[in-house]
């Protein structure tokens, strides 16, 4: 039979031996450690993207431009509709005329160099004609004067109200195949196979299809700059220019009679953008 004091201190022993251990944690006895650690874990993480660009690479390009058009045609009450197909549109027409006016500001400079009489530098005429050339300005046998000239007459803002009447007109306030599919606002064309989309009463011998954009900025881009350069409406553009010369506010009602070539339908086409304007009070936005 064990002693006594033997027992106890045996008891002793498969006590402390059933005591869970209480050490210090490595992170606080080894913290240059845990940092290495740290670093180690960072480095061998792949980069990530930003979740707030765009895809890009082949998988992106396959699955097409994405319409941020609104369902405008499941707003039943009309009035409602319509102030809505505004509201949506109007920031895109004024952001859209920013950029243009910015541009013009700039172009403006060159031509009061230009109307001095003094020759551009290598790098002022560099400027100025590859602003030529993006509004399809032929400068072949323009003098420097003549070209600022005539860019200073298409480089200029759309008014906003001619604008929303012909979106209203041209995408049945929103509600079109090419509105909702293609984002194209305005119904401009294109006449490269697949640019577009082909529309479904469209004559056998005819080739345009109706442009696709990737977005309503786009489209809305891209009718200003069809307004600023095709030589169809520069009757429009040398109404604008007149105005401008009598520092008068652009009117709408007026530079729509520049609007006949915009559609098959001419004269009767500019009374109708004309009524949306009036009808609508856009000219008051």
């Amino acid at each position: 039979m064990a002693k006594l004091p033997e027992m106890r201190e045996h008891l002793l022993r498969l006590r402390l031996s059933l005591t869970p251990q209480r050490t210090m944690p490595i992170f606080v006895l080894y913290p240059g450690l845990l940092v290495l650690v740290l670093i180690v874990f960072a480095w061998l993480l792949p980069p990530s993207d930003n979740l707030s660009d765009p895809l890009s690479g082949p998988g992106a390009s396959e699955q097409g431009p994405i319409s941020v058009v609104p369902d405008f045609s499941a707003v039943v009450e009309i009035d409602l509709r319509k102030r809505q197909f505004f509201d949506f549109l109007k920031d895109y027409i004024y952001a859209a005329n920013a950029e243009v006016l910015e541009t013009r500001q700039q172009l403006k400079r060159y031509d009061e160099i230009a109307a001095s009489g003094s020759p551009f530098s290598p790098t002022e005429r560099s400027w100025v004609l590859a602003l030529a050339d993006e509004y399809d300005l032929d400068t072949r046998e323009l003098s420097e004067r003549e070209i600022t000239a005539e860019l200073m007459s298409r480089v200029d803002e759309v008014p906003v109200a001619m604008a929303l009447a012909q979106a209203a007109n041209e995408s049945a306030w929103g509600t079109s195949r090419f509105a909702v599919e293609g984002n194209n606002i305005f119904g401009q064309w294109c006449f490269e196979q697949g640019c577009g989309l082909v529309p479904l009463q469209r004559k056998g011998n005819a080739s345009y299809e109706v442009r696709k954009f990737d977005s309503i900025s786009a489209s809305v881009s891209a009718y200003i700059k069809n307004i600023n350069s095709q030589y169809s409406y520069e009757e429009l553009r040398e109404l604008r220019a007149r105005m401008r010369s009598r520092n008068e506010p652009l009117n709408a009602i007026d530079l729509a009679a520049g609007l006949a070539a915009y559609s098959e339908r001419g004269e009767d086409y500019v009374d109708e953008v004309r009524s949306l304007i009036v009808q609508n009070k856009l000219d008051r936005l």
